[in-house]
């Protein structure tokens, strides 16, 4: 057996396998499945401020070699998070990661602060692909000083491991990371969805209510691939690796790629077992080539 421990900043993970956020519920509802317990850490649905409704249905539509969604982040907000889900999760023996959306730099940051007083919650992803409604709808993470105002102002108010997750729908993913990195990220998780839409011939329709929605599933791994290499050369902190992993050889690809942990999510909806397979999948492969540690390949493509 060999060590699939890593660290991602001071959070020590069992092994490199996380579940990408809003793929998998708040991990209670996988336990019928799987011993939820041997994923290395479960990011738990996007969390905001205040309740959100999501998006009017039709919000998910399946597409070749992956799906879109418009879901909306819906959800009944942090404090009932606080009250009525975390005591209900945090007997789970695994790192729990809770995504945060907002919609300007105050909600981030008091939804942070209540989230930091949470003894089971060991970090937090900040999620700044969301709209700046006091700039016009531009998401935060599609430009430098966009991206560095939020993860500063949360790094002043959360003293636990900050993971940002980074939107792909930019020109240079790679200053985006080093914008976040500055501004006090302990790690950086990417990619998060790719902006696609698709039509319905017979009703000359989009397929979802708002028209675009965000693209995963193994269609975007390529690009998701040569981002994680990109920023992994960019940046000294972790980077969380994910987008179209769907088994252990695709998780293997990024580790090499420099990806220090990773993260599955629209292969949860095929295999609800999948994270533990692939989990096994690279104990597997490191068993195979005799390499004592994961931290041995992290990073490790040759060219």
């Amino acid at each position: 057996m060999a060590d699939l421990n890593v660290n991602i900043g001071d959070l020590r993970l069992k092994n490199p396998v996380m579940t990408a956020s809003g793929t998998f519920g708040y991990g209670e509802e996988f336990e019928d499945f799987i011993d939820v317990s041997r994923i290395g850490g479960i990011i738990v649905k996007g969390t905001t401020l205040h309740k959100r409704e999501g998006n009017p249905y039709p919000r998910m539509a399946e597409t070749p070699a992956g799906m879109l969604n418009a879901v909306g982040l819906q959800n009944k907000g942090v404090h009932y998070f606080a009250d009525h889900i975390y005591p209900r999760i945090k007997h789970i023996d695994t790192n729990i990661i809770v995504n945060v959306s907002g919609s300007a730099i105050e909600d981030y940051v008091e939804t942070a602060q209540i989230i930091n007083s949470l003894d089971k919650i060991s970090a937090i992803e900040l999620n700044i692909s969301c709209p700046n409604v006091k700039e016009g709808g531009m998401a935060f993470g599609v430009t430098t000083t966009g991206a560095a105002s939020v993860v500063n102002a949360v790094r002043k108010a959360y003293d636990k491991t900050l993971i940002v997750k980074l939107s792909p729908n930019v020109t240079d993913i790679a200053e985006i990371a080093r914008a976040v990195e500055a501004n006090g990220a302990d790690s950086v998780s990417l990619i998060n969805t790719l902006l696609g839409m698709a039509i319905d011939v017979e009703r000359r329709k989009p397929l979802l209510s708002t028209v675009t929605g965000g693209l995963s599933g193994a269609a975007v791994k390529p690009v998701a691939l040569r981002m994680v290499w990109q920023v992994a050369k960019a940046v000294k902190i972790p980077v969380i690796g994910m987008g179209g992993i769907m088994d252990w050889k695709d998780a293997i690809e990024f580790i090499l790629a420099g990806a220090s942990a990773i993260q599955i999510g629209t292969a949860n909806f095929i295999d609800p077992t999948v994270c533990v397979k692939v989990e096994d999948g690279i104990n597997n492969y490191l068993n195979k080539h005799k390499y004592q540690s994961i931290t041995d390949i992290i990073g490790a493509l040759e060219i």
